[in-house]
């Protein structure tokens, strides 16, 4: 599907309750939920820890309310291993997989966004 053939509201103009882009950005917006939603997709199961050691910076507060979010959007799956000490492990469910195709096609746009900003193009 082509950018023009999207359907437009029907007086043109859209707001927060009639607009698909806001509603994908609700779902997978903020600073760390496609990366989070990648490092799954690669890494499939991922276990808490290994999310949190790969992505410098976040804190564990924001890593569980990012993964919360996601669970709750139907992302992804959370399986909780009756263990001592407790084991979870997230996977992408199967409508989380439908973003892989988005999740790449935004990577490559950053690779080569970057590059531009440091000029090596």
């Amino acid at each position: 599907m082509e950018y023009q053939d999207i359907a437009f509201a029907p007086d043109g103009a859209y707001t927060e309750k009639n607009c698909p882009m806001i509603d994908a950005m609700n779902v997978i917006g903020g600073k760390w939920k496609l990366t989070l939603i990648g490092r799954i997709y690669r890494q499939s199961p991922a276990r808490f820890g290994e999310l949190r050691r790969s992505l410098v910076g976040i804190t564990q507060k924001m890593l569980t309310a990012q993964l919360r979010e996601l669970e709750r959007d139907g992302i992804i799956h959370r399986k909780v291993y009756a263990e001592v000490p407790p084991k979870v492990e997230y996977t992408l469910t199967e409508y989380g997989l439908t973003l892989e195709p988005i999740v790449s096609l935004l990577y490559a746009w950053g690779e080569e966004h970057r590059r531009k900003q440091v000029g090596l193009l």
